[in-house]
């Protein structure tokens, strides 16, 4: 059935271009039903699979502006240090000076330092770099939260981590099913995750990504309920002094 919220969680979804095709889905046959209900778990996983790639700890990370880094230099103290990622991109180190690191994994800056040290410096230097900071990612959590705002990615961030760092859903108004927005592949779409089932462990934490948009929405339900608690001590003293 097309209910108005069935429309209106489409339009959260993708700014409202997919509520008619969510009505329209009603009359549409069970075959055609279900092919549509096993895309859009493909595109959930891919989505997820994807995030999990692009995470902060994960070894596809790229290193952005700002982020900080640990380097090791095997046996070598003088060069062990930590930097940070300038606003252009680059890491300036001692006998090497300005590398870009901006776009890369660390490993792939790990190799570049190796090879730089090598050619001149050290014979087979042993290169290890770590992401301490991860001041490039961001991620931005609303709605009904106690500190909305947006909050920098330490490390991999799941949603309930993130939910945690803005002081967690309030618990008088705050619905079950969060909403994150993604822009994936030049497109912004939207998943919902019930935050119900993730403590319970019925379904995974996703983790977020640099860029995510969490949103915590109002439940009705609870709006309704906690705004009649407010008008029942009125309402008890009206009828304390009525004959």
């Amino acid at each position: 059935m097309c209910t108005p919220l069935t429309a209106l969680r489409f339009a959260m979804l993708f700014g409202g271009v997919a509520v008619l095709a969510a009505c329209e889905s009603t009359i549409r046959s069970p075959e055609a039903n279900s092919a549509q209900a096993a895309g859009e778990q493909q595109l959930a996983r891919k989505v997820g699979a994807d995030a999990a790639a692009l995470s902060p700890g994960s070894a596809t990370y790229q290193i952005g502006v700002q982020d900080v880094l640990e380097i090791v230099v095997f046996k070598v103290p003088e060069l062990t240090r930590n930097v940070q990622v300038s606003d252009s991109g680059t890491i300036n180190l001692p006998l090497i000076g300005e590398m870009q690191a901006a776009g890369l994994t660390s490993q792939e800056v790990e190799h570049e330092l190796a090879r730089r040290l090598g050619a001149s410096y050290l014979k087979n230097p042993q290169v290890n770099i770590y992401v301490k900071e991860y001041n490039s990612q961001r991620v931005t959590i609303e709605g009904s939260v106690r500190s909305p705002g947006v909050f920098p990615i330490r490390g991999r961030m799941t949603l309930m981590q993130a939910l945690a760092t803005s002081g967690g859903p309030d618990r008088d108004y705050a619905s079950s099913d969060v909403m994150v927005f993604r822009t994936h592949d030049g497109q912004r779409g939207g998943l919902e995750y019930n935050i119900d089932s993730i403590r319970s462990g019925e379904a995974p934490d996703p983790p977020l990504q640099n860029g995510d948009v969490v949103v915590v929405p109002t439940s009705t339900g609870k709006f309704i309920f906690q705004s009649l608690l407010k008008t029942v001590p009125v309402a008890a003293n009206v009828r304390s002094v009525v004959p």
